[in-house]
């Protein structure tokens, strides 16, 4: 089974392009989305103990905690030793499905994937970009998004032209929705050229 591995800078399109993958019938394990599910279930207590008053009527006030991990270096390592491991946990458990179904290729859409060293358990990495005027202009049109949390955010990310110099794929998501899709398939035909991997 192929694992390729998935990321790209906020607002270049990679929620997109993963949807794009699972649309051409290639599991995909979003990172994003075990969090979200982890923040109303397993999660919850232990992370109410090491931040309390999170906990909002038995799920993690998404708000609450960023508000205290947003400038907190060690609060957020204290957040990430806890939620990092149960991820990893769920990934485990797709991996190992995807496998027992007789998957070829499987996709893991890991933001972080270069910051959190995860390029070292995928066979391949794919990167989503666009040109930096489109991808300011699609995040600032989120709910409170304004241009120092970008910034922010940018900081904290391995920068585009980086993510570019390090991936085998590339999907440039600036020339629109049928574009991105092209550059998708293509990769899944270059795969599919590739000896199976166990």
């Amino acid at each position: 089974m192929f694992i390729l591995g998935l990321t790209g800078s906020i607002g270049m399109g990679k929620t997109t392009t993963a949807r794009l993958f699972a649309e051409e019938g290639v599991p995909v394990h979003d990172s994003d989305a075990a969090v979200h599910r982890l923040y109303e279930g397993e999660a919850v207590a232990a992370i109410e103990q090491a931040f309390p008053g999170t906990a909002v009527d038995g799920k993690i006030d998404r708000a609450r905690l960023g508000r205290l991990v947003v400038n907190d270096a060690a609060a957020l390592k204290r957040l990430e030793g806890i939620v990092h491991p149960l991820v990893r946990e769920s990934e485990t458990r797709f991996l190992r499905h995807a496998r027992s179904r007789g998957e070829k290729i499987v996709v893991l859409d890991i933001p972080l994937l270069y910051e959190t060293g995860a390029e070292k358990r995928v066979d391949a990495v794919v990167v989503v970009t666009a040109p930096a005027e489109m991808q300011r202009q699609r995040v600032l049109e989120r709910p409170g998004m304004t241009l120092d949390k970008l910034e922010a955010l940018l900081s904290k990310q391995t920068p585009d032209a980086e993510k570019r110099r390090r991936a085998d794929f590339i999907v440039d998501s600036g020339g629109g929705l049928e574009s991105a899709r092209e550059q998708v398939r293509d990769i899944l035909r270059k795969l599919a050229t590739l000896p199976n991997r166990t």
